[in-house]
């Protein structure tokens, strides 16, 4: 998956974010303050950066304008914040920042903006690594990919999780219950590339809960998501 470093001053902050990236299954840095996130910024080289704007030693946007103006603003950065004005993350954006998100941060508000981010850096590295895409339909930096030819691979159906199941009802209840319950969250896992926060939204259970539940019937959690 990707590379995503969180700025960020306040301990909960960082914890609650690493968390659930994690459980997208990305590798997450965290750093407290500037001095730190410039430090990973040449260490990683990360693909995504989520940046609270107040800090206590350089904000965000500052440290934004400082990589943007000497060439390290390579990576899609999102700006977070709970106190910030209108005037504020307009000049974020104007700088380069890719998005702002307002805290408290929601749920599908964060992993809809990392999916944006992560796309639109993607796209950034290919534009970089073909300049011929300029006569393939690259306009304004963005590359029209319906013109791009596709190979057999990409256009062969990628396998994916099996929607039926076959199962013997020549059994105890119980018995034919667990495997049906053990299929159905397999299911949702792969479906959902083995993020337990999706699963969670999905079945309408509370993490802890489906942890246990996973655990109970054997469900294997220690697969590599793809």
């Amino acid at each position: 998956m990707a590379n995503i470093l969180v700025v960020d001053d306040e301990l909960g902050i960082r914890d609650l974010l690493c968390e659930i990236l994690n459980d997208e299954g990305h590798t997450v840095e965290l750093a407290e303050n500037a001095a730190q996130a410039r430090a990973a910024r040449l260490r990683e080289a990360p693909d995504l950066v989520l940046l609270d704007i107040w800090m206590p030693d350089t904000d965000g946007v500052t440290l934004l304008k400082e990589w943007s103006t000497s060439g390290a603003l390579t990576m899609p950065v999102i700006m977070m914040s709970g106190h910030a004005t209108i005037d504020t993350a307009v000049e974020a954006t104007r700088i380069g920042a890719l998005a702002f998100l307002e805290k408290p941060i929601t749920l599908q508000k964060l992993l809809k903006a990392v999916e944006q981010g992560l796309t639109r850096g993607a796209l950034r590295k290919l534009t970089q690594s073909m300049p011929s895409l300029s006569s393939m339909g690259a306009v304004a930096g963005t590359v029209a990919l319906a013109d791009m030819p596709l190979s057999v691979a990409e256009l062969a159906p990628e396998p994916g999780p099996q929607v039926t199941q076959n199962f013997m009802l020549d059994k105890p209840l119980r018995e034919g219950r667990d495997e049906y319950e053990k299929a159905y969250f397999e299911f949702h896992l792969a479906k959902e590339n083995g993020s337990m926060t999706r699963v969670a939204e999905k079945t309408g259970l509370e993490r802890t809960h489906l942890y246990r539940k996973l655990k109970q019937l054997g469900v294997d959690l220690t697969r590599k998501r793809g």
